[in-house]
């Protein structure tokens, strides 16, 4: 059992940081900086993931805030609309995120005139590592508490319950899957690996540990016929990864 902790700021003299998005900033550069070392590693302009970050991170953001009052809190966006621009209230969708990030990195490949394969798996390769180190935040903040549970891993709430933490299992789902792609990178793979690596892997641990999330309390997602928002995602995700698997074996793409 993991004792209570909900560290959702920290105090250096007159400067408030909060916790969340400093892990947040610090995920998004070690996973550019891991993607830099891909492109490097492939013959690429590693400047790229540099250019493209800001485009990168803005498509995200706008995605998940979108995502999220569309498919978790409509009610509360539909009464007060102006509220979507008030981020710093929480509330961001991360499958929301990967649309919008996919997005805006096609149109800058687009616009670059570059391999999509080609640079998409070396900015592939560093989102585990981002993954991993934002996803603490979520578990130092105690962002997503789970159902009740025993397990050694389970935390203990100021509530006297102990419950998954999701952004722990989260956290750890994203180091595994960046030790993957290590190894990977180790061995000749094929163009397009990572990424349906990615979409497949993602996908299946995502939406098996949405089950775990809690149903009742403060913080609960909707849900619609039994599934939350990113389970459904999760599903789409894999569809999307079998697809481009069998699309790369019968080297269509």
């Amino acid at each position: 059992m993991i004792p209570a902790v909900e560290l959702q700021t920290v105090q250096l003299g007159p400067v408030t940081i909060y916790v969340w998005g400093l892990m947040v900033a610090l995920g998004i550069l070690a996973g550019a900086k891991a993607s830099e070392w891909m492109l490097r590693q492939r013959g690429l302009d590693p400047k790229f993931v540099w250019d493209a970050l800001g485009w990168i991170v803005l498509g995200a953001f706008i995605f998940a805030r979108f995502f999220h009052a569309v498919f978790y809190d409509p009610a509360t966006y539909l009464a007060r609309p102006i509220e979507i621009f008030a981020i710093w209230h929480g509330g961001l969708s991360i499958t929301g995120g990967f649309i919008g990030a996919l997005l805006a990195a096609l149109w800058f490949m687009r616009r670059r005139r570059v391999d999509p394969l080609s640079y998409a798996d070396a900015i592939i390769f560093g989102l585990p590592l981002g993954t991993f180190i934002g996803r603490l935040g979520c578990f130092l903040t105690n962002m997503h508490p789970g159902v009740p549970t025993d397990f050694f891993l389970g935390m203990l709430h100021a509530d006297g319950v102990v419950r998954h933490n999701l952004g722990l299992y989260l956290s750890f789902d994203g180091l595994l899957l960046f030790l993957a792609f290590l190894f990977m990178a180790g061995r000749k793979v094929r163009q397009g690996s990572y990424l349906v690596v990615f979409l497949i892997w993602y996908g299946v641990v995502r939406f098996g540990l949405d089950f775990l999330r809690a149903r009742e309390g403060a913080i609960v997602d909707e849900r619609y016929l039994g599934f939350t928002p990113a389970q459904y995602g999760s599903v789409l995700m894999v569809a999307a990864g079998i697809w481009l698997f069998i699309r790369f074996r019968q080297k269509k793409l």
